[in-house]
Parts: C-alpha cells; sequence; structure tokens
C-alpha cells in the first residue's frame, strides 16, 4: 500500500526492526519517485505541514534530544519518541518471554482480582474503592452498613498483590502465577516507585526448602533474560545506550550468592563507614545497603531467613527459631531489591494465632483446615526488572502511562 494514503510523514533516526516506507528519488529522475520497503531501528511519526515544516505545537523536535521529565509531560505522544518506543517493544517481549517460560513449567496462570477486601502486605498502603455515585450509595443502604460500603457491603481496596488469592488457586491446581497491575498508596517520588505497577508472581506447590524457591527464581530470571536478549537485543543496546548504561549484563554468567540475614547484616556492620545511610534493625535495608551487598559479593544476592517483626504473617516461622521466618529478598545491580518472597506458613493454628493476621482473613486459613500441601512464591516487580535490564533510570519511562503521587494523567 502507498504510505501516502496514510496522510502521515516519517522522520527516521538511525535502524529499526520494524518496517516502514521511505520516499526514494533518484538525482537523475526526480520527477519519478517510488517507495521503497527498509528496515529501520528508530522512526518518529511526525506531521508535517504542505510547507515542509513541523505542525505548530508539536512538542518534540526530530533532531533534539528531549530530557525524559520534559517528554513524561506529553504521555499521549510521548510513543513517538525513540527511546521510549524501544522501551516498550521490550516490554512486550519481556512478557511474551515470562509467559512463554511459565507455560513450559505446566504453570497454570490465574487471573487474579483487581478488587479485594484484603490488604496482603499488611502495610495499609491502600487505595479506596467505591462508587462516585452518592444517590447509588444511597439505593444500595443496607442496615448495620456504613453508607460508604453499601455497594460491596464491605471495605474494598485496590490489590496490593495476588499472592493470597494464588494459593488458593495453587491446593487445587499446583503451581500458578499471576500477572496483574498492583496498586500502592506511597508518598514516595523515588525513581524506583510506582502507585500502579506490574506484578509478576509465582506460587510453587511442594515445596519446603527455601533454597529451591531462590534456584528456580535465578533460572527464571536468567532463561527470561536470554531470551530477551535473543529477541530485542538492538532495542535493548539502544535503551542502555540512550540511558547511558554500558551494562554487559555480567550477573547472567554467575552463579548467585545466597547469605542469612545475620550474615548480611555482620557485612554491612563491617562497612558501615562506607555507607550512606544508618543501618536499621527494624526496617531492613535501605537500597544503598542492597547496592553495597552486591558489590560486596560481586554478583546477585539472596538474603534468606529474615526477623519475624519484619515481614507479613503468611511467612513460615522457623521451627527450630521462632525469631526467623523463611523468607528471601533478591537484590540485584542498580536496583536493589528486585523480588520478594517466602515459605508460607502452613500449620492453621499457628496462622491463627499470628498477632498481624487480619480479621477478615478466615478463608486463608481454612486452605490448611481442610487439607492441604506447602507452597511457597515470590513477587517480582516487572517495571524494576526491566530498569536491570534497559538501564533506564526513572522507573517512569518503563510504562506507558505512569501514575505516581501528584500525578495521574489521561
Amino acid at each position: 500500500m502507498d504510505p501516502r494514503a496514510t496522510g502521515s510523514r516519517w522522520w527516521c533516526r538511525g535502524l529499526r526492526r520494524t518496517s516502514i516506507w521511505r520516499r526514494a528519488a533518484s538525482s537523475r529522475r526526480r520527477a519519478k519517485s517510488k517507495w521503497l520497503r527498509m528496515e529501520a531501528l528508530s522512526c518518529t511519526p511526525i506531521a508535517w505541514k504542505s510547507d515542509g515544516h513541523l505542525q505548530e505545537g508539536y512538542p518534540f523536535s526530530p533532531k533534539q534530544k528531549h530530557p525524559p521529565e520534559y517528554v513524561r509531560e506529553h504521555l499521549h505522544l510521548r510513543s513517538r519518541v525513540s527511546y521510549i518506543a524501544a522501551q516498550l517493544r521490550v516490554r512486550h517481549k519481556a512478557q511474551k518471554a515470562i509467559h512463554d517460560y511459565m507455560d513450559e513449567l505446566d504453570f497454570v496462570q490465574i487471573n487474579t482480582p483487581l478488587l479485594t477486601t484484603n490488604d496482603c502486605e499488611g502495610a495499609g498502603e491502600v487505595f479506596r474503592v467505591q462508587p462516585d455515585s452518592a444517590a447509588l450509595l444511597k439505593q444500595m443502604e443496607r442496615p448495620n452498613v456504613p453508607a460508604e460500603q453499601s455497594y460491596f457491603d464491605d471495605k474494598v481496596f485496590l490489590s496490593v498483590s495476588g499472592q493470597l488469592h494464588l494459593e488458593a488457586m495453587s491446593y487445587g491446581l499446583g503451581n500458578t502465577y499471576t500477572f496483574a497491575p498492583a496498586f500502592r498508596a506511597e508518598n514516595s517520588k523515588s525513581p524506583l516507585h510506582l502507585a500502579e505497577f506490574y506484578m509478576f508472581e509465582a506460587e510453587l506447590a511442594h515445596l519446603e526448602e527455601l533454597e529451591k524457591l531462590a534456584r528456580f527464581i535465578e533460572q527464571l530470571i536468567k532463561s527470561i533474560t536470554n531470551r530477551l536478549l535473543e529477541t530485542s537485543s538492538e532495542d535493548l543496546h539502544f535503551c542502555q545506550r540512550n540511558a547511558n548504561t554500558t551494562s554487559d549484563l555480567a550477573w547472567l554468567q554467575v552463579p548467585w550468592i545466597i547469605m542469612s540475614y545475620d550474615e548480611a547484616l555482620k557485612v554491612l556492620q563491617d562497612n558501615k563507614d562506607s555507607l550512606k545511610t544508618p543501618i536499621s534493625l527494624t526496617e531492613g535495608f535501605s537500597k544503598d545497603q542492597e547496592l553495597f551487598l552486591v558489590s560486596h559479593c560481586a554478583a546477585p544476592v539472596f538474603v534468606v531467613d529474615w526477623p519475624t517483626q519484619q515481614k507479613p504473617f503468611y511467612m513460615k516461622v522457623s521451627r527450630s527459631n521462632p525469631s526467623v521466618v523463611h523468607a528471601l529478598d533478591l537484590l540485584m545491580p542498580s536496583v536493589g531489591e528486585l523480588c520478594g518472597g517466602s515459605l508460607r506458613e502452613s500449620d492453621a493454628e499457628m496462622l491463627r494465632s499470628h498477632p498481624q493476621l487480619p480479621k477478615n482473613l478466615s478463608w486463608y486459613v481454612d486452605l490448611r483446615k481442610y487439607g492441604g500441601v506447602p507452597t511457597g512464591g515470590f513477587g517480582m516487580g516487572f517495571e524494576r526488572y526491566l530498569q536491570l535490564v534497559t538501564g533506564v533510570k526513572n522507573i517512569r519511562d518503563v510504562i506507558p502511562f505512569p501514575r505516581y503521587p501528584h500525578s495521574c494523567k489521561m
């Protein structure tokens, strides 16, 4: 098809693997032009006026590299910027790699709900959901139910994690996973946090050893990254160059380290003069400390067996040392924590007596009450993974429509 029929013209910068059209006119036959198909790496569609000038108001100049903060102000147009387009193609291929890998291992994908009555992490960082229509709420009022809860007869939130729902499915289906949006109401403008992001979560049945979970995560991340290098190496390298990163993803070639929380804490205490932030014994490690551990070990690090008071109620308490839970955090270069996971508490009585167990989770205890299997699982922030492999500094630039404090455009 003659692309002139579409009414659009293209400004091409570099090469990319997407087919585009370009008009080619020879010096000898300027009156006779023809359209040639070519392969290009980066192409930005631009609406030109008939006199050859950009249409008034178009925010991006083809010959200028705009800072990400400026590009972010024009979300509806920024897919036309070459490095954003490259990142979104990488995002698509990374999702496909995850789904393909999990399907090959016979995991069942579960569409976990976005509306829920529980706060999985127990941190209170949830968004409330209720109809905006006061008339509808009044129409649906019921005795002994607060007016703002009259639609669902309960408090309802946007999901912070699909983990608890995955566990319910794993008791009947075996290994499961979900890939879905998650929401956190945090007052953070960090380049590593969003109010809405995507979580890849997996639950493994018949799992009783934390080290097996760590090795599963390592193999998964290495496998999907190698697949991404096969399908999207040009886009990956383009993103890295644009971010002034020359990462060769050396962590693909080395075994990852497993160390206990106590061992990691000792490393930090022995090197406290090299740290930018003070060590806390109640709040986990800061990003500065996480990156120090990765650098110290010259490899990604699984920190395992955490203090009970630092982790949620569903994590399995060590039978030999009740002050410790069988939990892990995966620390990676540049992004710090990438994954968090644990063995799940399988004893119904221990769960029921846990001081942090929310009141409305009797169904979660019932999973154990009526017979079950030991399970374990983890969650990985998908946008952080994309930052890891592309070198992009700000998480707002690896998701099409970022939502964060004071910003929910479009």
